[in-house]
């Protein structure tokens, strides 16, 4: 953290000047001409990534930290003030700029798909939109996590899942949101330590190889490992051999457990997964460590945990496949504006048009799975479930966050929810399409109409 980020007590995040230039000098046209009137902006996904059946939403509880703190420190607007194009008059009046819109938002581990919403605001134009850099950060990079972790958890099959990714993720902010968009989507727990201080998610940890290799003995170290942790004795078995140290471990656990610690599970970390793992689980049976259980990692992504299935592995550590999304490193995700002063507004442009007005998501479910998504007006009156419900009013936030086990439930219920075909890890057959309303289409034709009109 530097100096500035340290005096004002603010992680760099947090901070208004981390935006796209162009956001202050649209802020700056609209200060000038008077452009305050209300207009509503929505969060989406365009397309789906290569492979993948839906989506999961995540990063709203970041989100509505970011607009309920955002202001301008005063060592921003003394920098901003020494920048060519920005007068005082409106570097003070940017001083006083706070978000008092409203947010309508999916709550987070709600499934969705391209073109639907997952956020809408609604406030004044220049905050609606200087807000837009972070929120697409915020949303996209945890809704794209999420989405990646739960095909993990699909792929597992009960097995536990534990994020190993901080070390691979690309900076300290994405390697702590990715344990949080992890775990709700339902990954078991996480190494990053300060997750666990944060948000309450279990914390799980093994040893390193160096570790064994400062020791000249390897049952030595073993032993010096499980009586400095004999509540969580997890052996990193494969340094040297992993079968010959399968059979140390055979051969310490008596004397471990007649000092009351008992050998929680082995970890293997290299080679043949599979046949590693089923000769391991032989000696620990044969050895009387039926109890021991086996957790594997390297390198996997949620097709090599499902190759593993029928393995006799009890766990996977997950690193940089799940916290880079390295199979789809990004969400075609945008916000755009849908109204300002009272009329609705599109977006015509070539492969990106926009649908205008505001809009809701209004899901039917038959015979409990999803029958139907209908992109309509917000007051269509369309039957199903109105999937964006009130999240910040006048600023504020409309209720306390849920925590993350009632996310997780969430996400349990939606995946049930889905039909089979859109739970498989391989692009579904009959991928599901989202229905725009009839409203929606008419008043994107009125709108053409208009605009046509008036150019």
């Amino acid at each position: 953290m530097g100096d500035a980020e340290a005096a004002s007590g603010r992680d760099p995040g947090d901070r208004a000047l981390l935006t796209d230039l162009y956001q202050l000098t649209m802020l700056k046209a609209y200060w000038e001409h008077g452009m305050h009137e209300t207009a509503v902006f929505e969060f989406f996904v365009r397309r789906l990534p290569p492979h993948r059946n839906f989506l999961l939403a995540a990063g709203l509880a970041q989100a509505l930290d970011y607009l309920e703190g955002l202001r301008f420190e005063p060592d921003e607007l003394e920098w901003l003030g020494k920048q060519p194009g920005f007068p005082p008059g409106f570097v003070d009046w940017l001083a006083g700029l706070r978000f008092t819109g409203e947010v309508d938002a999916m709550p987070e581990g709600t499934v969705f798909f391209p073109e639907e919403p997952l956020l809408r605001v609604t406030a004044p134009l220049p905050q609606a939109q200087l807000v837009e850099t972070r929120l697409i950060s915020l949303l996209n990079f945890s809704s794209l996590i999420a989405s990646r972790a739960v095909r993990f958890t699909l792929a597992a099959r009960g097995a536990q899942l534990v994020d190993f990714g901080l070390r691979r993720a690309h900076g300290s902010e994405a390697g702590l949101l990715a344990a949080r968009a992890a775990y709700i989507a339902g990954f078991d727990g996480t190494t990053t330590v300060l997750a666990g201080q944060r948000w309450g998610i279990p914390i799980f940890g093994t040893m390193a190889h160096s570790f064994i290799q400062a020791h000249d003995s390897e049952a030595d170290a073993f032993i010096r490992f499980a009586r400095a942790h004999p509540e969580n004795v997890v052996l990193l078995i494969d340094t040297h051999d992993t079968e010959a140290a399968a059979t140390k471990v055979v051969e310490i656990a008596p004397g471990l457990r007649a000092e009351g610690i008992e050998i929680k599970a082995v970890r293997l970390d290299s080679g043949d997964l599979a046949a590693h793992a089923r000769r391991v689980r032989r000696i620990l049976d044969e050895g009387g460590c039926r109890g021991v259980r086996i957790f594997a990692s390297s390198s996997l992504d949620e097709h090599g945990v499902a190759r593993l299935a029928h393995a006799p592995i009890d766990g996977f550590g997950v690193g940089a496949a799940l916290t880079v999304s390295a199979d789809a490193p990004t969400l075609d995700s945008v916000y755009k504006l849908q109204v300002y002063a009272g009329r609705p507004r599109r977006k015509r442009s070539e492969g990106k048009a926009t649908w205008p007005g505001r809009k809701q998501v209004f899901r039917t479910c038959e015979r409990g799975h999803l029958a139907r998504d209908v992109l309509g007006l917000e007051d269509e009156g369309l039957a199903g479930e109105a999937l964006l419900v009130p999240a910040m009013r006048a600023g504020a936030r409309t209720r306390p966050d849920p925590a993350p086990e009632e996310i997780r439930d969430r996400v349990r219920s939606s995946l049930v929810m889905l039909p089979d075909g859109l739970r498989a890890l391989v692009s579904a057959r009959a991928p599901f399409r989202v229905e725009p309303s009839p409203g929606v289409r008419a008043l994107a034709r009125q709108v053409d109409r208009a605009s046509f009109g008036h150019d």
